[in-house]
């Protein structure tokens, strides 16, 4: 049976239709309806918990249970004029894009500017090295260099409180090494490769906006890594972030990066982030063809 046979035979036993006048009142019945059952299914849960394997008819009441709440999901699927079999493969599509594995075909290396000049391309490898001085104002200075020239300006928290926001350019290496993308990074004071061959893409692609968006991803992953121990030690970001940074990105080529890449890339972003902190100065070594980022603390 699909789900949309089940939703279509499931509406005919509704004791309250929405076609009886009260609104309110037909949809409020399921939603309170679903709330009680998720409620028996835990009872049901926690009398095997007391009784184990004594309580032999677990199996069937936990079916009985679920199908309960599949009647009432799909009453409101329908009082919603939504489609249960549409739902269910949405969600699948959402599910893959958040946790497919890494050797899956959804991860493939994004090289997005693949076929242009080659002075239009990020490099394929990269290192950059960071060091780190006290400016005269006694505050954090850091410089990033790469073939021994400055890479971009020198940058300090532009804060009160030392918070480590002035490495936050190891974010953009770190979105460019997993996804093969960063506006920020395309620009003259750093990798300088902005697709100038084609006006709209070194507009819409390579421009101020995807530039901004790029920066205001940064700063996001940045205040949600602040309540969670700058990630140490966290497998996995709140599927929020990710759907709001997918948002962000959606008319951008990095859109067809999944959920599951995003994460990737902040995850390995911070853990690069907390060894430059940790050790101020060093190498951040990039492969866009392994999608992979590292670090060379400075031999002291």
């Amino acid at each position: 049976m699909h789900f949309a046979e089940y939703q279509t035979t499931a509406s005919e036993t509704d004791q309250a239709p929405s076609a009886s006048g009260d609104s309110i009142k037909s949809l409020m019945i399921p939603l309170l309806g679903l709330a009680g059952e998720s409620g028996s299914l835990l009872t049901e849960y926690k009398k095997y918990l007391r009784d184990g394997p004594a309580y032999r008819i677990f199996q069937e009441k936990i079916g009985e249970e679920i199908g309960d709440i599949l009647w009432y999901l799909a009453n409101i699927a329908t009082k919603a004029n939504l489609n249960l079999d549409e739902i269910a493969q949405r969600n699948l599509s959402k599910i893959a894009d958040r946790w497919h594995d890494q050797k899956s075909t959804l991860f493939g290396v994004k090289l997005f500017d693949e076929g242009y000049p080659v002075h239009e391309q990020f490099p394929r490898q990269f290192e950059i090295v960071v060091e780190t001085n006290k400016g005269r104002d006694g505050k954090p200075h850091v410089q990033l260099f790469y073939n021994k020239k400055r890479f971009g300006d020198k940058l300090t928290d532009n804060a009160y409180e030392d918070d480590g926001y002035r490495l936050h350019d190891v974010f953009h290496l770190a979105f460019l090494a997993i996804l093969g993308w960063s506006p920020v990074m395309r620009g003259s004071h750093f990798f300088n490769c902005k697709r100038k061959s084609k006006d709209d893409v070194d507009e819409i692609q390579d421009g101020g906006r995807a530039a901004v968006i790029d920066e205001a991803i940064s700063a996001l992953i940045f205040l949600e890594a602040k309540k969670h121990s700058f990630f140490e030690g966290v497998n996995s970001v709140e599927y929020g972030i990710l759907r709001t940074i997918k948002d962000l990105t959606a008319h951008l080529e990095v859109g067809r990066c999944s959920a599951k890449q995003w994460e990737t890339a902040i995850l390995e972003g911070f853990r690069i982030w907390r060894a430059l902190r940790n050790h101020q100065s060093g190498t951040i070594v990039g492969d866009l063809l392994g999608q992979t980022i590292s670090f060379v603390p400075s031999a002291h």
